[in-house]
């Protein structure tokens, strides 16, 4: 029998992902399947939900932006990009952002940094997508707070996680 629980042992960043559509619209989520998969060149992987609208935004431009929260976001300011789609919310409406000069959105609060990442290739699987990247641009934005992880996600904010996240389980 296998024990799911054992999962949780793993851990995860927890990011802002974020892209902009060909007609300039943005959006972004909430994820924690991010990760560097190479030094030289610079590649990462990042892994969406097929049903997300920062996914559509991803696969029309090939363009993202991956943003490390910092433990100073509170459930109000990671409810805004989790847990409710963009296709009928604005999520950057009231949230502090610059847009770089591809049009993707920047957030300027509770970030730790930003990395622009240009898709390379895709691998499906099944409900997700895995997007293999080159890194374009990074740049810190905070080091006063360490950055989030999804341990101090669920144990000291007591996120959840929603259906359809990588890590949701029934």
């Amino acid at each position: 029998m296998v024990n799911l629980q054992t999962l949780f042992t793993l851990n995860y960043g927890l990011y802002i992902v974020s892209s902009v559509s060909k007609d300039g619209k943005i959006n972004g989520m909430i994820a924690n399947s991010v990760e560097q998969i190479t030094a030289e060149p610079v590649r990462l992987a990042v892994t969406l939900n097929k049903e997300s609208l920062t996914y559509e935004y991803i696969k029309q431009t090939g363009l993202i932006c991956v943003q490390p929260l910092t433990e100073k976001a509170d459930m109000v300011f990671i409810g805004n990009f989790g847990f409710r789609t963009g296709r009928n919310f604005d999520k950057f409406a009231k949230i502090t952002h610059k847009l770089n000069s591809k049009g993707l959105p920047i957030v300027t609060v509770n970030t730790a940094a930003y990395l622009i990442l240009r898709v390379s290739s895709s691998i499906d699987l099944d409900t997700h997508t895995m997007f293999i990247c080159s890194l374009e641009d990074a740049d810190i934005l905070d080091t006063s707070c360490p950055p989030m992880t999804y341990a101090f996600y669920y144990n000291k904010l007591k996120g959840k996680t929603p259906k359809g996240a990588v890590t949701y389980q029934k």
